[in-house]
């Protein structure tokens, strides 16, 4: 099984989707966690991430937690957010160097990052979710192939 942490910046909005997205997708075949760089340790997903998330039927108890070097030797791959989380995690841990990418990255190997919906509506939320689902989708896909 592999191991994917999903790192944000305060692990309350953009993570912890793509974690209840894998964990939903992947069925099994992935054992996910997620991390900020700037997390206030034990808060809650949003209300807007839960929200969008229980409209396609996916529950999700969350408490956030900081990127820390166990979690990050945990894991088989890292996935960002965005190049600015990437840049962050590599100036403080070098050594993961070789398992750390965008989301983007890993999964279509393009330089895009995806936007953080803080404080946005609930519309921007369901946007910010289909973007990663369609994303998490061909991470599944890629992965049961190979």
């Amino acid at each position: 099984m592999k191991r994917v942490l999903f790192v944000c910046t305060g692990n309350t909005c953009r993570s912890p989707m793509a974690e209840a997205l894998l964990r939903y997708h992947g069925k099994e075949q992935f054992d996910v966690q997620s991390a900020g760089v700037f997390a206030a340790v034990g808060s809650d997903a949003s209300t807007h991430a839960k929200n969008a998330l229980q409209e396609k039927g996916i529950r999700v108890a969350h408490s956030s937690k900081q990127v820390t070097a166990e979690l990050l030797e945990w894991s088989d791959v890292v996935l960002t957010m965005t190049t600015g989380h990437r840049q962050l995690l590599l100036a403080h841990h070098p050594e993961v160097s070789e398992k750390v990418y965008t989301l983007y990255e890993f999964v279509e190997g393009t330089n895009k990052d995806i936007s953080d919906p803080f404080g946005g509506s609930l519309a921007i939320y369901k946007a910010t979710l289909e973007e990663m689902e369609q994303l998490v989708h061909t991470l599944v896909k890629k992965h049961s192939e190979g």
